[in-house]
């Protein structure tokens, strides 16, 4: 273990509440109340979708219940990829013919720009800088993939992607072994805890009521049932992502996946120059366990990857607390791809969870019999996604409400859609710990052999996820 990893600030929920610290705690609800919409989840998917209810209808009375903090999930955690990408298209393209999946995505491109308006409009800081959005290939299976992915992403309208060969790759970051890699410009990096605590003021200061330290034990029809009271509302939307798991009912909706993150100190001028990324493109690479990183707006590295991917029994973590191990094996990713930051220290490490559904696809629902409505599933692709799906939401509710028609939003081919539940316990550990433990053998033969050919373990696996 190197002193970088033993020496990190492990946890205090994420490295983005470093600077000004865990926000002030709002009220708890204080006992039973109505309200005509009720909120559960005070994440990005929760938040964008009282605000844009309360801007479309202002006389509504809005609440929305967090467990703990507005940002305290994956909303104040993630890697600060603002992007175009969304789970399941592929399976929408197949349910629903391919220009309803084209449809969706123009839709999710779309978002990435609607996003950065609307924290402008609201003089919300986020860091935001559009410098789109860069994955690399670094053998001659990811070159292969990465060639395959770039013509479907074409396919899918994005006609403005570019594809680089190495010199090219080059010229924009400096990834060591970097053989090609594919740019969209639909792509910001941003602060995910500053979009957050903004987006829950604004939501504030339009009226809405948002209650934390609030938990949320049971979800129906009509009732969101607190420790501290109940909220009836002819509306209960559910946006809790990663924390479906802990609401009665819900251990086997959707799964809690962990991802994990860790934070350099801020680097030289030097360091910059060795690894370029002046255009602070949001950066991945095309591993089947793959890693995602930023260059923060006070000049460090932010990356992420696959920790321990899944605790037994669905359950989520506290504090954001990371395993060694996973700070030392994301910390090697650094230097593999920057040789020269071998001696760069890790200043912070943590993780969350992420919404997995059984077949890997968002989407945004509304059951009109029921008045019970849910958006997430986001497989990792939430910041931008929630935006999305809050939209859609407030026009589903204001469709069901007699107050809107349907629009291009509520015609989209995520709207809907139902997915089994994930298999019970120990299936659900044993698939999950074996599909990653697949994935990393597959990059690691892909390493070695220097082949073309994508491993077959990772098809393998694949087939287990229920990904294809």
């Amino acid at each position: 273990m190197s002193s970088s990893a033993s020496s990190a600030v492990n946890g205090g929920i994420s490295f983005w509440y470093t600077d000004d610290g865990l926000p002030t705690a709002r009220a708890p609800l204080p006992g039973d109340t109505t309200a005509d919409v009720v909120i559960v989840g005070g994440g990005y998917t929760g938040l964008w979708t009282a605000y844009y209810l309360k801007k479309a209808a202002p006389s509504l009375r809005i609440v929305v219940l967090e467990q703990k903090f507005c940002g305290y999930g994956a909303s104040g955690r993630n890697g600060g990829w603002l992007y175009n990408g969304i789970a399941g298209r592929d399976r929408y393209a197949r349910l629903h013919g391919h220009e309803a999946a084209v449809r969706l995505q123009k839709a999710m491109n779309d978002t990435v720009d609607e996003v950065v308006r609307a924290a402008a409009e609201e003089g919300i800081e986020a860091d935001v800088h559009k410098g789109g959005v860069l994955e690399v290939a670094t053998s001659p299976a990811q070159a292969a993939r990465l060639r395959a992915f770039h013509e479907h992403e074409l396919s899918y309208g994005e006609k403005d992607r570019e594809l680089y060969g190495a010199e090219e790759t080059a010229e924009r970051i400096r990834v060591a072994g970097a053989v090609g890699s594919s740019w969209t410009p639909h792509g910001a990096r941003l602060h995910p805890a500053k979009l957050v605590k903004g987006l829950a003021a604004a939501v504030e200061a339009l009226g809405v009521t948002v209650h934390e330290s609030t938990p949320v034990t049971e979800i129906r029809p009509r009732h969101a049932v607190t420790p501290y009271g109940t909220v009836r509302a002819p509306y209960v939307l559910r946006c809790t992502e990663g924390f479906t798991a802990s609401l009665k009912g819900h251990r086997r909706t959707w799964l809690p996946m962990n991802s994990s993150m860790i934070a350099t100190e801020p680097l030289t001028a030097e360091q910059w120059e060795s690894v370029g990324w002046e255009g602070r493109e949001t950066l991945g690479d095309m591993a089947h366990a793959y890693m995602y990183a930023q260059r923060t707006a006070d000049g460090r590295i932010a990356l992420g990857g696959r920790g321990v991917p899944y605790r037994f029994g669905s359950r989520t973590d506290n504090d954001g607390r990371t395993q060694e191990a996973t700070i030392e094996a994301l910390r090697e990713i650094l230097v593999r791809f920057f040789p020269a930051l071998a001696g760069v220290a890790v200043a912070h490490a943590w993780s969350g969870v992420l919404g997995v559904p059984r077949d890997w696809c968002a989407t945004v629902t509304l059951d009109r019999s029921t008045g019970l409505g849910w958006a997430g599933g986001y497989v990792g692709s939430g910041v931008a996604t929630a935006n999305l799906a809050a939209r859609t939401l407030r026009d589903l509710v204001q469709l069901d409400s007699g107050q809107g028609g349907g629009t291009e939003l509520t015609g989209l081919p995520w709207v809907g859609h139902r997915v089994r539940k994930w298999e019970p316990e120990p299936l659900r550990w044993l698939g999950v710990h074996g599909m990653y433990a697949t994935y990393r053998a597959a990059d690691r033969r892909e390493s070695t052999t220097h082949s073309p050919e994508s491993s077959h373990l990772a098809r393998l696996a694949d087939r287990v996820a229920g990904r294809h």
